[in-house]
This record gives structure tokens, sequence and C-alpha cells, in this order.
């Protein structure tokens, strides 16, 4: 994604490979200009998802329960429930604003994330798209699908790097506070680690021998 931190054409392995299981890392600055995709690129559904993921910094599980009605496309916004059951709104930018119109294709109502069949098992109206016939996208299945295309990322990861870069970038605890979702001022401190390569840039910025040049 051009100007996100996170952008789709190449394998992230292939600039960095994946960090082991356990605490969460962020995404690596390296792979702006890469797109987390096999050669060939992904599907609509992956890269609006992936990228709204990303500029929000939502939980995977607060965007895969949108519905149609709860997104505000004019505004870049959406309403989402929170862990807790608290109202909340995410914000997006240009990308994610190009892309869920496509994703969409005019319809009002139903599920943002859907299937790529019908669904073969009743379930709740609520979690089918009428037209369609098909069901909501699973956690479980986008981050499957988020595995394979990066060769071992999680979806976790993508709010992580979102809520470090913004860290990195001189995002203040409110707007942490406010881009996370949390309620705690003590849960952003966990994303203000800066990296060693920010680390430098401020640094840099502060050298007196710099700005004279």
């Amino acid at each position: 994604m051009a100007g996100s931190g996170l952008d789709h054409r190449r394998p992230v392995a292939s600039a960095q490979a994946p960090p082991s299981r356990g605490r969460p890392h962020p995404l690596p600055r390296s792979c702006r200009g890469r797109r987390v995709a096999r050669p060939g690129g992904n599907a609509l559904r992956e890269r609006t998802l992936w990228r709204l993921l990303y500029e929000s910094a939502a939980r995977a599980s607060e965007v895969l329960a949108l519905d149609v009605g709860e997104l505000d496309l004019r505004n870049r916004r959406a309403r989402v429930r929170r862990k807790g059951g608290a109202i909340d709104v995410i914000v997006w930018r240009t990308g994610t604003a190009r892309l869920l119109p496509r994703l969409l294709g005019g319809r009002r109502t139903g599920p943002v994330f859907t299937t790529d069949r019908r669904a073969r098992v009743e379930l709740p109206p609520a979690d089918i798209d009428a037209r369609s016939g098909k069901a909501r996208l699973s956690y479980r299945r986008a981050a499957e699908l988020f595995e394979t295309a990066t060769g071992g990322w999680t979806l976790h990861q993508l709010r992580h790097s979102a809520l470090t870069h913004a860290a990195e970038d001189g995002a203040n605890t409110s707007t942490l506070l406010a881009f996370s979702g949390h309620t705690s001022v003590a849960s952003p401190a966990h994303y203000a680690r800066v990296s060693g390569e920010a680390l430098a840039r401020w640094q840099a910025g502060r050298d007196p021998a710099a700005r004279k040049r």
C-alpha cells in the first residue's frame, strides 16, 4: 500500500522472514512498496480487508463483524463494537476508500466481508447477504488467507504495525487510545516501543550539524 506502511505486490517473506510465534512484532517499514501477496495478486476482498485493518488499526474481529449499513463511505468511517461491547468509530484513508465501493458493488445491506460461495448451512440472518446468499467471512478463514499469502504473518500484526508506526510517527497517548480503541493508558505503551530505525531518524532530526546543512 503506497503511503500506508503496508502494500501488496510481493510476499513479505521476500523482504524479511516472519518472526517466530509469541509476542507480536510489527511489520517492518521495509515492506513499504511491497505487496503482501503471492505473484499474481490477491482477491479484491483480501486487499480491502488487509488495507482496512492496517489503516484503521482495528481488531480483525471488529472489522469482520461490520455490516454495510454501519459504513459511512463518504466520511471514511464506520461504527464498530469494541472488546467489552462499547460502540466506537474507526476511520481509514484513501486506499481503503477506493477499494470498499468496488468490494460492495452497490450492496446496501449484509456483511461487508463475505465468503466466496453461498452458505451451505443455516446461519443467523444477520450473517448472510440476502442478495447473494453468501455468509459472513469467518476470522479463521481470514487469518488462514493472510498467513498463507504472507508466509506466516498474522492478522493481529496488521493492528500491531499500525499502532507501532503511529507511535513512531509521533502520535500522542490520546491519539493512540482513540486509534486503538483501548480504554487504559497503559495499553498503548505496548506499541510505543520504537524500532532502531525510527530511533535513528529521531536522533538525526535532532542533530545540530544536520540542521546547519
